[in-house]
């Protein structure tokens, strides 16, 4: 890819007010990144995106962002900075299921943004000694799923995760709300700089980035986007890690919540989830690896498995193997390839779940147990 096509992606992300959604729409009404940049026809084309009135037309067409973009280049280069691009392979695939998501995600570090598991862990910036011991307890247990854990790198009970998830010989990824050049709060940069070796720091701000109190709800969405749940450790009745949580929720993510005494205020918010329904209560790592079905024990399965597909009619092994063949398929998929009337479909997968050897998800899709 040019420099020139580099910058222009960059620029995207830098527009005045325009937001992750406005920016897609941007790309997908013009055809690409480069004609935003490029097209003399422009406006013409912008008074047709929905969202985009003149205030946003004249944010868009402004050409000083293409000379702080292409700085912004020329800085991620010399301090060896990734750049992901949301329409990147390389790109988290969990993020990138949020519509919301950043355009660019900035990392530095060797972290697998799409290792098997991902858990972010998150919490009050002013924890009880019992919360931090019990942070240190999950993050232990967590080792058993090799899970990645993912926090802001704040106060409190961000750091004692990180912290651990290093003790622990685990990868660990701090979501920052500021530019890579800069570290915040600083007494915790000699831990980014051990995380880095193994994780990461990312973040969706280019460097020179001023510090604003919007900057943390938005980071709050990618510590829930890049993660595949979500573990409140004391939370008072307002703050950060209930933002996050909730962000979690929307994004339809597992949340759990540790619960605390009634009469404690960094208790409340946790228990407040819980009673919503809006989070799971758990005691220990245990408990969140079997909700996410990860403990180790669940590797046996296949071999328990192949001698039920032996005990299979052959209509229901055609079934099965067109279902394993995809990794999942849609009943109307299933009818096409078998040829066989959709209620006959319908009755053999029936019969297969009960069995125990298929399980329906959404949108009458199917996969192997």
């Amino acid at each position: 890819m040019s420099d020139q096509e580099l910058i222009h992606r960059i620029a995207l992300s830098m527009l005045k007010g325009i937001g992750p959604v406005n920016a897609r729409n941007l790309v997908a009404y013009c055809g690409g990144v480069d004609p935003i940049f490029t097209d003399k026809k422009l406006k013409n084309t912008l008074q047709k995106v929905p969202g985009i009135g003149p205030k946003l037309i004249a944010s868009i067409t402004d050409k000083k962002v293409l000379p702080a973009a292409e700085k912004e280049l020329a800085y991620i280069r010399k301090h060896d900075v990734r750049m992901l691009f949301y329409l990147d392979p390389g790109y988290p695939k969990r993020l990138k299921q949020a519509e919301d998501a950043p355009v660019i995600l900035f990392v530095k570090g060797a972290a697998d943004l799409d290792s098997d598991h991902m858990v972010s862990i998150v919490g009050t910036r002013a924890p009880t000694d019992a919360g931090k011991h019990l942070c240190n307890e999950l993050v232990q247990g967590l080792k058993e799923a090799n899970a990645t854990i993912v926090s802001g790198l704040a106060y409190g009970i961000d750091i004692v995760a990180h912290r651990q998830a290093l003790k622990s010989g685990l990868p660990t990824v701090g979501c920052v709300a500021h530019g890579l050049d800069k570290l915040y709060p600083g007494e915790h940069a000699a831990t980014a700089k051990e995380m880095m070796k193994e994780g990461a720091l990312v973040s969706e701000l280019p460097s020179g980035s001023p510090f604003a109190p919007g900057n943390f709800p938005a980071r709050n969405r990618v510590i829930a986007g890049l993660s595949d749940c979500t573990i409140v450790v004391e939370s008072g009745p307002k703050g950060g890690s209930l933002i996050t949580a909730d962000i979690a929720n929307s994004y339809d993510r597992e949340v759990f919540a540790v619960p605390g005494r009634p009469s404690d205020p960094r208790s409340e918010g946790c228990n407040a989830l819980i009673q919503q329904n809006k989070a799971i209560l758990i005691n220990s790592a245990k408990d969140v690896l079997t909700f996410m079905e990860w403990l180790a024990t669940k590797k046996k399965k296949p071999a328990v498995q192949a001698a039920l597909f032996a005990e299979l009619q052959p209509e229901e092994q055609v079934l099965v193997d067109l279902i394993r063949g995809r990794g999942k398929a849609h009943v109307d998929e299933l009818c096409a390839h078998s040829q066989w009337p959709q209620g006959k479909v319908a009755g053999l997968l029936l019969n297969l779940e009960f069995s125990g050897v298929v399980r329906a998800l959404p949108g009458k899709v199917y996969e192997v147990i």
